[in-house]
């Protein structure tokens, strides 16, 4: 089967995934075909992933758990419930996608994360991690309130459980009593290494259902025994004291799970004897398995962070330390071939780009040696943000909070409050989850907060969940906070400054996921003035306004106007939020048309703001608007560029859509036009 998205050739599914169309195929297998399924799924996801990009790692490490859970629970009557979606690759290829799986996070091909409209399969949407126990609960109480009995499974990674989110669902779901069956995937042991014959002894004696029976009996004899709560409790704390011994979950039986484990995450017969007596149990019930990240592969087992999310490759990666060594050796040979011909032709080699995000580790350590009050914080993401090499040049000054943004938040306001300049580096689309803590903890107190908005605008292939399309909106109407975009990499750095003398507020800069257009780490750059905007053509009645990445957009237009004879004014909008007072008084005064473009959601951006401005001048009655952004809506995934063509954000489309409004030629030259 061919994809028309792509021009790699892509694996065929193994003899036995090649007729499972569904999990009621999956449930027709016999017991003994199940781990050679396994390998035939885990091959399969390698040969696919590693050829088109996407999550492979957390992937390979869940795929005895999902088969298993698609096994023996009777989906999708039963409900699972996945976090995140890093790990739910496997529960594509059984529910009904293992041929879709070929489009996976390409334009109009599947999401690479859970997404309700692509399958009934799909119980709960999930980009961001935390939140399925909080989901599976709500889940497990409608089917309550409607009377019906089935089962409802969360399965949740162990990095899930750095953020309270999922504290405060398990907190709730224990306290409830609902039969609901939480599955922890640790992958990284990060919770317990404490896994060996007594722990697996353990848990089969926790799970069978005669131990449970002897506990239920235990509680029914003492019920008209005198002082019958003590001899509960010092029963209790007997069970207590055996199981601390040996395992982590009295945490969870606090909570009010019963908890079981750790057991083997790759165990297919083990997984199928704790399942099939967890389905027949009552209440809130954790199971906590242990797997490896990126499982089966030696390369992959033996970097799991180098193959989390992988790029495209127009080959598969190797299977083996081997085979890897083998390539390794041929793509040295190839590229010493490659650079000696470079040199006897005499052909200079272009510099690969430098992402924002390295420009931005790069900035802030510079910086950081001549303050040294910085700090930089992040949330899980220190190698997504660029502050990877900033940890190991700076620890001291490092702190990474786990999965927990609205903590971030509020540890840098305390941070800020007693003297120190926190950075705080989290995604546009992250920190939508710390929307309170910006507010009540940082800008009402007005405390010098930077914060660092990687992501920001349309990011790719991961889609709606991870596009940093609202930022300039949600940051925009808060007051006293100050935000910005740069153009370019200099003008990041110049920003940073500014952020970091900024002593009246909360400031914030978002940036895109590209690579700034300098070929080189900018040098030492002065602070920015607050509010002030760089004219980059002269004022003109027809004046484009661009932010950030479309600072460019705005420029190459211009270029099409003149290039037929017209000029047009541009300005480098670089702050969003304080406007530039006089630049915009100017506008006001000689433009007729003002062309607002952003790469942000129309409905409150950087248009709003400059409209706002315009109408409390009262000036509208001479001054027209016209605003370029993203839609009012939620944006698809796909690659960046196809994804700025759809929604009409390229300087042809922009060039084209103005044309139109204005009409004949001297409408650019009096900002006139036939209105809408």
């Amino acid at each position: 089967m061919s994809n028309p998205n792509t021009e790699v050739a892509l694996p065929e599914p193994g003899p036995i995934l090649a007729k499972i169309d569904g999990p009621e195929d999956l449930r027709a297998l016999p017991i003994d075909q199940l781990p050679e399924l396994c390998e035939e799924i885990r091959h399969y996801i390698w040969d696919t992933i590693t050829r088109l990009g996407g999550h492979l790692a957390p992937s390979l490490g869940v795929v005895e758990l999902s088969v298993i859970l698609h096994y023996l629970y009777d989906t999708p009557t039963d409900k699972l419930v996945w976090d995140v979606g890093h790990q739910g690759y496997v529960h594509k290829v059984l529910t009904g996608r293992r041929d879709q799986l070929r489009s996976i996070r390409q334009f109009k091909g599947i999401s690479g994360f859970l997404k309700r409209e692509e399958s009934r399969y799909d119980v709960f949407g999930a980009g961001h991690a935390s939140t399925a126990i909080s989901a599976a609960l709500g889940v497990a109480a409608a089917r309550d309130l409607s009377g019906k009995d089935h089962r409802v499974v969360a399965v949740v990674g162990d990095g899930a459980m750095t953020g309270g989110l999922a504290y405060e669902g398990l907190n709730n779901a224990g306290a409830s009593g609902r039969n609901l069956t939480v599955v922890l995937n640790d992958n990284s042991m990060s919770i317990s290494p404490n896994v060996g014959a007594i722990s697996k002894y353990l848990t089969k004696v926790i799970a069978h259902p005669l131990f449970n029976k002897a506990k239920g009996e235990v509680w029914d004899f003492t019920e008209h025994l005198p002082r019958k709560e003590d001899l509960r409790s010092a029963a209790r704390r007997v069970e207590e004291s055996v199981k601390t011994l040996f395992t982590p979950g009295m945490l969870f039986e606090d909570l009010g799970f019963r908890y079981l484990g750790p057991i083997d995450g790759h165990d297919v017969q083990g997984l199928i004897s704790v399942f099939e007596k967890v389905k027949k149990m009552e209440g809130p019930i954790l199971v906590h398995a242990l797997t490896r990240k990126g499982k089966g592969f030696e390369v992959s087992e033996a970097d799991p962070n180098k193959y989390h999310g992988v790029k495209p490759k127009s080959r598969p990666a190797p299977k083996d330390a081997k085979a890897a060594r083998a390539e390794a050796e041929a793509e040295a040979k190839a590229k010493a071939e490659a650079a000696k011909i470079a040199v006897e032709a005499k052909v200079e080699r272009k510099k690969p780009g430098i992402a924002y995000t390295a420009a931005f580790g790069h900035f802030l350590g510079e910086l950081t040696k001549e303050n040294p009050r910085i700090v930089g914080i992040t949330a899980a993401m220190a190698d997504g943000t660029g502050l990877v090499n900033y940890d190991g040049e700076f620890p001291k000054h490092f702190f990474d909070v786990g999965i927990a943004e609205a903590h971030g938040v509020t540890f840098a306001a305390g941070l800020a409050a007693e003297g120190m300049r926190p950075v705080v580096a989290i995604y546009s689309t992250f920190l939508q989850r710390a929307y309170d803590q910006i507010i009540h903890d940082v800008a009402v107190q007005k405390l010098p907060v930077v914060f660092c908005l990687d992501r920001a605008g349309l990011v790719g292939e991961d889609g709606p969940t991870h596009h940093g399309t609202m930022d300039l909106s949600y940051l925009g109407c808060i007051p006293k906070m100050v935000v910005a975009a740069p153009r370019n990499g200099s003008e990041f750095y110049g920003l940073l400054r500014t952020g970091l003398q900024h002593e009246g507020g909360p400031f914030a800069i978002r940036y895109p996921r590209d690579t700034i257009p300098e070929v080189e780490f900018p040098k030492v750059t002065e602070a920015i003035p607050l509010g002030t905007w760089e004219t980059l053509r002269p004022i003109r009645p027809v004046t484009l306004l661009g932010t950030g990445t479309m600072v460019s957009v705005a420029e190459e237009v211009a270029d099409r106007f003149a290039a037929s004879g017209s000029e047009v004014g541009v300005v480098n909008a670089r702050f969003i939020r304080p406007l530039d007072e006089r630049v915009m008084e100017e506008i006001a005064d000689q433009s007729g048309l003002v062309v607002t473009i952003e790469e942000n959601n129309l409905p409150g951006g950087f248009g709003s703001q400059v409209l706002s401005w315009l109408e409390r001048r009262n000036v509208l009655d001479r001054v027209r608007v016209v605003r370029f952004g993203l839609p009012d809506d939620f944006v698809e995934h796909g690659a960046r560029k196809k994804l700025l063509e759809l929604v009409g954000l390229t300087a042809p489309q922009v060039h084209e859509s103005l044309v139109e409004i204005l009409g004949p030629a001297r409408g650019v030259e009096n900002g006139t036009g036939p209105r809408p």
